[in-house]
């Protein structure tokens, strides 16, 4: 229980910003990011080398737009997959609604 005059912890602050309903939630969550961290983690370079891109090899920019551009998408993919696994699927899955809605404002034109 909290003291009235205590900040509340880490978690707790993590379970008010994402609206979420308990700890264990919050905690759940924060194994769905880490396994999909390590998976990418592991899959990483070969995919990277499967296409021929090499770490430090002078080519700074292109190799990053290549990594933006295949891993990127990869690392949504295992979020949601994750998710479902440990029962967090509607969470991550309105997250990426609005990462969405995001990227799509972004090419929108003003007229």
């Amino acid at each position: 229980m909290q003291k009235p005059n205590e900040k509340p912890g880490f978690l707790q602050r993590l379970q008010t910003k994402w609206k979420l309903d308990s700890l264990l939630q919050v905690v759940l969550v924060l194994i769905v990011f880490a396994c999909t961290g390590f998976t990418i983690l592991f899959i990483k370079n070969p995919i990277l080398n499967f296409f021929g891109i090499e770490r430090g090899g002078g080519q700074g920019f292109a190799n990053t737009v290549l990594y933006l551009i295949l891993i990127l998408p990869l690392y949504q993919i295992f979020l949601l997959i994750y998710g479902f696994i440990f029962g967090q699927f509607n969470f991550f899955w309105e997250k990426e609604k609005q990462i969405f809605r995001r990227i799509g404002t972004m090419f929108k034109s003003k007229k």
